[in-house]
């Protein structure tokens, strides 16, 4: 709890747990919304699609990253990605079934790509940020505190749903959705270049 590195990257990933938790939540509300009675097979296959990127893309996006951006580079890169994943759902129309399948599937497969650039970057991080020293603790309290980022962030987003539905604001939602990816990417850049994001030991060896 004293390494205050370590809670200022728990807080900054925070939000890309509940972007990705919107899989669970926004998503099947808007196939809900917009495909009544094909919801239920449309948001078993937004499932599909996930699990399917991540499996055939997870080695080779982390291969593409390392070869192409530092560590904290690729970290923001992932986190862009998921927030960039909710764009086409804020231009599609109500009342368009297969433009919201579209973008559906489109929001699945981006989050999934960008899911897939940040985890292992992430992990790294967090050992580089205990100095790999009492790994598992740390780990532990990491996976803690995204927990209650999803547990404060869910009843909000469902709450902006319900609001923007009242008010006939359906691109509300998602255009909050975008901002938390991009405030994420910002927050680990910030991180990144103010040194807080390199470990003592991590720190020494640049040295």
């Amino acid at each position: 709890m004293a390494n205050r590195p370590f809670l200022l990257f728990a807080a900054a990933m925070t939000g890309s747990y509940v972007l990705t938790f919107q899989v669970y939540l926004a998503l099947p509300l808007a196939a809900g919304d917009s495909l009544g009675v094909n919801a239920t097979e449309v948001t078993t296959g937004l499932f599909v699609v996930s699990a399917a990127v991540a499996v055939a893309g997870q080695l080779r996006l982390t291969a593409w990253a390392k070869g192409r951006r530092s560590p904290h580079q690729a970290l923001a890169a992932g986190l862009s990605c998921m927030g960039l994943a909710f764009v086409p759902l804020a231009f599609t129309p109500r009342d368009s079934p297969v433009m919201t399948h579209v973008a559906l599937v489109t929001a699945v497969a981006l989050l999934a790509v960008g899911g897939a650039i940040v985890h292992p970057f992430e992990m790294d991080t967090v050992v580089a940020l205990c100095d790999n020293r009492l790994v598992a603790t740390h780990y532990g309290l990491y996976n803690t505190l995204s927990g209650v980022g999803i547990a404060l962030g869910n009843p909000a987003v469902g709450a902006l749903w319900d609001f923007a539905q009242v008010h006939r604001a359906a691109w509300l939602t998602w255009v909050v959705l975008v901002a938390v990816g991009f405030g994420c990417a910002v927050s680990v850049t910030v991180l990144a270049r103010s040194g807080r994001l390199a470990g003592r030991e991590v720190a020494q060896a640049a040295g």
